[in-house]
């Protein structure tokens, strides 16, 4: 089939890439000139595994191109996709400006009829303002042309994105119209031989599956952080309550991991835009509020746990702390909401030094933070240790879980190590002679 899509950040440039690994002709649509050129390069703006060769591949062999060119592109397309951004508004809510505005060239351009399909993570009823700004713009054109609006909310986890679209563990088409229904299942066909993974709905259903589904997660996110903290207070090890309640199948083992708080493009944006979009609704979604502000609690809880250790924020002036992981999450460059930058800001008021690695982000962080003094960017994880003071992991990347306790104890000058994921065991931690913070683990634990 021939395939469109607006948008070339994670969720357009992966699908389109994937649709295009299956056979697909896919055109890839920015208004972004460098990117465009960058990419008809093999110049990759994300980093995400296995997507590089994907994209190169199937650009060399004609199924997938990029394009600043919006007219041609929706004559191009059987199915158009609507992937770009909706960042969060001043309140919270998502600004729907790019969708509307992709939504308005499509019915400026418009020629023959298509299925149109928002691809974006957008409130409930955006299917409607998508619908109507399309029929403005052919009303403006005295055109009288058929078309659909589809909703296909995205479930691509950065880091895994790529294996997530070519194995998604479902598809969900919200649409109204049964031809519409027909033309997404032949187009994701090739994604569905092995089971039926197609959840069909209508509309608004699936414009609110995606926020629950984020919704959801964040929640059992920020209730094992809660259950951390008590645990610090009551002087129980979390670690052996995750043990105990994930184990029961109702609940189950997945993002049951305490940690220095959730981040990303979609979680937080996510949880506060579905809040948002309750209140204009009338209701109030207070749970959805308390799982944001123990988010955001929960981000500075490292530091909070540096300063315990040292005895006050003053002491920590002239330390340096080695830093490992930038980024939200491992295997992305993305450090948009993540935690490290809330701790790296802290630390750099309280007048530490950083040292910090992260094997993909360090980029990321030369672009957010520019040149510092207290900033130092290292190629490789032990270099962040010379001439530290204290060890702080952010990040879970796989090469930072089995480090040598030893050398570490031998290079920290004050031989302690602050574990934002609960990386490793307390005990073999201390009995290498280093002081060990974990999250409702270790020295964490405040026993009376």
């Amino acid at each position: 089939m021939r395939v469109t899509i607006f948008g070339t950040g994670y969720v357009g440039l992966v699908t389109g890439t994937c649709l295009a690994e299956v056979g697909h002709e896919v055109v890839c649509v920015d208004i972004d000139a460098a990117k465009i050129e960058g990419l008809r390069k093999g110049v990759i703006p994300i980093y995400e595994p296995g997507l590089e060769p994907m994209v190169k591949a199937n650009h060399a062999e004609g199924r997938l191109d990029f394009t600043t060119d919006a007219a041609a592109a929706i004559a191009h397309g059987d199915v158009i996709f609507i992937a770009v951004g909706t960042p969060p508004d001043e309140d919270g809510s998502a600004d729907l400006q790019y969708v509307l505005a992709v939504a308005r060239t499509i019915g400026t351009h418009l020629s023959r009829p298509v299925v149109v399909v928002d691809k974006s993570t957008v409130p409930v009823g955006t299917a409607d303002k998508v619908r109507a700004a399309i029929a403005a713009s052919l009303v403006e054109r005295g055109a009288a042309i058929a078309y659909d609006v589809v909703s296909n909310p995205e479930f691509l986890k950065e880091g895994a994105a790529v294996e997530d679209c070519m194995r998604p563990d479902r598809i969900v088409i919200g649409a109204d119209s049964a031809g519409a229904i027909e033309k997404l299942k032949r187009l994701y066909a090739p994604f569905n031989r092995n089971h039926e993974r197609i959840v069909v709905m209508d509309v608004r259903s699936a414009e609110l599956t995606k926020y629950a589904a984020n919704a959801m997660l964040a929640t059992k996110i920020s209730f094992m952080n809660e259950i951390a903290n008590i645990a610090e207070k009551v002087g129980a090890d979390v670690e052996m309550v995750r043990q105990g309640i994930g184990s029961d199948p109702r609940i189950g083992w997945h993002f049951i991991y305490p940690g220095a708080g959730y981040g990303g493009s979609c979680f937080p944006k996510d949880v506060q835009a579905l809040a948002r979009t309750a209140q204009q609704h009338g209701y109030r979604a207070e749970l959805l509020d308390a799982v944001e502000s123990v988010n955001d609690r929960q981000k500075a809880h490292l530091f909070e746990l540096i300063v315990r250790h040292y005895g006050d924020a003053a002491s920590l002036r002239g330390k340096t702390f080695a830093v490992w992981g930038l980024a939200f999450k491992p295997n992305t460059d993305d450090m948009r909401e993540a935690s490290s930058r809330r701790l790296l800001e802290m630390l750099w008021d309280a007048g530490a030094n950083v040292r910090a690695f992260d094997p993909e982000a360090g980029h990321e962080a030369r672009r957010i933070f520019g040149q510092r003094d207290d900033l130092v960017l290292c190629e490789h994880a032990p270099d962040a240790l010379q001439g530290a003071d204290a060890l702080v992991v952010v990040t879970e990347w796989k090469q930072f879980r089995s480090p040598d306790f030893a050398k570490l104890q031998r290079t920290l000058q004050d031989a302690v190590v602050f574990d934002g994921r609960n990386l490793y065991d307390p005990a073999e931690i201390e009995t290498a002679g280093l002081a060990y913070y974990g999250i409702g683990r270790g020295r964490s634990i405040l026993l009376s």
